[in-house]
């Protein structure tokens, strides 16, 4: 099993972008729901964690700010991108399958 001990400043980084990104996500799209909401929370809390540190790689690669913020500022900006992110990609895909999806005829 792999051990946290020496990364706990990261996975806090990790938990804290992530519930920031997920909160953003519900700022700008008001849910429907509060079972929409959860989901969307959850979904982003998740992402942020799964992915928040190749995320804030990739961000500080692109952004030309490797070597200039520390592995906690990477890892906390690229939880909170991947968590604001993954709603917003799901939802894209929804919509796309929602379009082109096969049509049932109602019974």
């Amino acid at each position: 099993m792999a051990e946290l001990g020496h990364e706990g400043g990261l996975l806090v980084a990790k938990a804290i972008g992530s519930v920031a990104g997920a909160w953003v996500s519900l700022v700008y799209l008001m849910p429907k729901s509060m079972r929409e909401a959860a989901s969307r929370f959850m979904t982003g809390v998740s992402c942020g964690v799964m992915f928040g540190a190749p995320a804030g790689l990739w961000l500080t690669e692109r952004l030309g700010l490797a070597g200039q913020l520390s592995p906690i500022e990477t890892t906390l900006s690229g939880a909170a991108a991947a968590s604001l992110s993954a709603w917003w990609v799901l939802g894209a895909l929804v919509r796309i399958a929602n379009r082109y999806g096969a049509k049932t005829d109602p019974p």
